[in-house]
């Protein structure tokens, strides 16, 4: 996992209140949809031409039951196989079971997200009455600690198909939270302390360490 160096940079919080309401969906459309591997065995990335969810906006569904506001996942999560559904930017990350093989399952997951992208159904069904990032409550470190993450940690993982984020920050130590293929990713311990404790301890004297939260 490589990150970016940042060099020398203030941070703008002045949009702390924006307000968004919205339904995340696909419209009918032409879909063109290709597979991408990662470093996680178990998880694959579905990559659709179009966006599904906002920009820095993901959803992590780790079973049927936290699925209830998107369609597409609870259909997904009809499938033995399925583990954990992952959706942001223009893509949906899917977590199989240790003993199914990928090359018995992945052309008929492509297929039934290629075929629901098609109708034109929500993919997700969302709705924010606040920035769902920031908090007006949040301390000027942990806002600089979001805006880290989101900058430069944000893109990179989503390359990978996941997210890491932030959950807790107490006494020195930022706490965050591994969502889609990056949970349960043999990498993910590198991730946290090579790419992300790095950077953050570089940036932010007030950090000492990170730790994944529930694992």
């Amino acid at each position: 996992m490589k990150f970016a160096a940042p060099g020398t940079k203030s941070y703008d919080f002045g949009f702390l209140n924006k307000k968004e309401n919205t339904m995340l969906k696909a419209q009918a459309r032409p879909v063109h949809l290709y597979m991408e591997a990662n470093p996680n065995p178990n998880s694959l990335k579905f990559v659709a031409n179009f966006m599904l969810a906002e920009d820095g906006v993901s959803f992590d569904y780790p079973d049927a039951e936290s699925a209830e506001n998107s369609p597409l996942a609870q259909e997904l999560f009809n499938f033995a196989a399925v583990r954990r559904v992952f959706v942001a930017s223009n893509f949906v990350t899917v977590t199989k079971s240790e003993d199914v093989e990928w090359s018995e399952v992945q052309n008929i997951f492509r297929d039934h997200i290629k075929a629901y992208l098609e109708s034109g159904q929500p993919v997700v069904k969302a709705s924010f009455d606040k920035d769902p990032l920031f908090d007006e409550n949040d301390s000027e470190v942990v806002k600089k600690i979001k805006g880290i993450l989101d900058e430069y940690i944000r893109p990179a993982v989503e390359q990978d198909g996941g997210a890491i984020v932030f959950h807790s920050f107490h006494d020195g130590v930022v706490k965050v939270l591994l969502q889609g293929s990056c949970s349960g990713c043999p990498s993910s311990t590198v991730t946290l302390k090579a790419g992300i404790q790095n950077l953050l301890t570089r940036m932010l004297p007030e950090v000492k360490e990170v730790e994944a939260e529930g694992i």
